[in-house]
């Protein structure tokens, strides 16, 4: 299933400072236009089309989440159509990351779990829906990759703040992995929340009801102050301000409501 992956991995209590590191050292050997990603590259600037296979179930989803969950879908004006960004959303449920995607016109990319990737037939049709596979027990570094490397190329890219679904239908604390990949990207962060998924599809919920779902897009975040902080700074001032901006994006996510502004 779709999943936080890198979030989970590299705040995981076992090993998440380890991962975490790994993610951190990754990042620090890109060297795109000095140390920082570059999102703003030529690359960016160019229209990402659908394929067959993800408007079959872009289509397909929008179809179930209108006639099955009642959706509403507010200001996903909000999202820029072309160019690199980062969907920074709330996770409690299943039904989250295609909610977040079928409400744009444009493809977005998932995280996914490696192990699904396994099955030839399920591995093709998770490519062609733009999946990148992340292995949640690893460290850090190759989920890092793979989501600067889809911000490089203009993608846009769903993350989780939380790490995991919630347990109790209630916002979680923000995780510094997010932290982390704003800092090395230069991608815009647009906040999302989605309304009545654990209701709908939560984990204590063995199959879909018809409860009516709703995602809501909030207006752009830069972070460009705390991302020139970051150039200068010790290592633990760093991890700071991961948070910070982990912090700052839940709290955004948290200020959404399910109507149009």
């Amino acid at each position: 299933m779709l999943a936080g992956g890198l979030f989970e991995a590299c705040s995981n209590k076992r090993q998440g400072a380890g991962a975490l590191q790994d993610a951190s050292r990754y990042s620090q050997s890109i060297k795109i236009r000095g140390s920082v990603l570059d999102c703003g590259s030529p690359l960016s600037l160019f229209i990402v089309r659908m394929n067959l296979s993800y408007r079959l179930g872009w289509l397909g989803f929008r179809a179930g989440y209108r006639f099955y969950f009642r959706w509403r879908v507010f200001n996903a004006e909000r999202v820029p159509q072309t160019g690199p960004v980062i969907l920074a959303s709330n996770h409690a449920s299943f039904l989250d990351p295609p909610l977040v995607g079928s409400g744009l016109r444009r493809p977005i990319n998932y995280l996914a779990r490696e192990s699904l990737f396994r099955f030839p037939g399920i591995g093709a049709l998770l490519r062609s829906w733009n999946s990148v596979p992340v292995d949640r027990d690893g460290g850090g570094a190759a989920g890092l990759k793979a989501i600067l490397d889809r911000l490089l190329a203009g993608g846009a890219i769903i993350l989780f703040p939380e790490g995991t679904r919630t347990r109790n239908g209630q916002l979680q604390p923000a995780r510094s992995g997010i932290g982390l990949v704003v800092i090395k990207s230069d991608a815009p962060v647009v906040p999302v929340r989605t309304f009545g998924t654990f209701e709908a599809y939560g984990r204590h919920v063995r199959f879909p009801r018809p409860k009516r779902v709703a995602v809501k897009y909030g207006r752009p975040m830069q972070f460009e102050t705390l991302r020139a902080k970051a150039k200068n700074c010790s290592k633990a001032r760093l991890k700071e301000i991961y948070q910070e901006i982990a912090d700052e994006i839940m709290a955004a996510i948290a200020n959404l409501e399910p109507r149009e502004d």
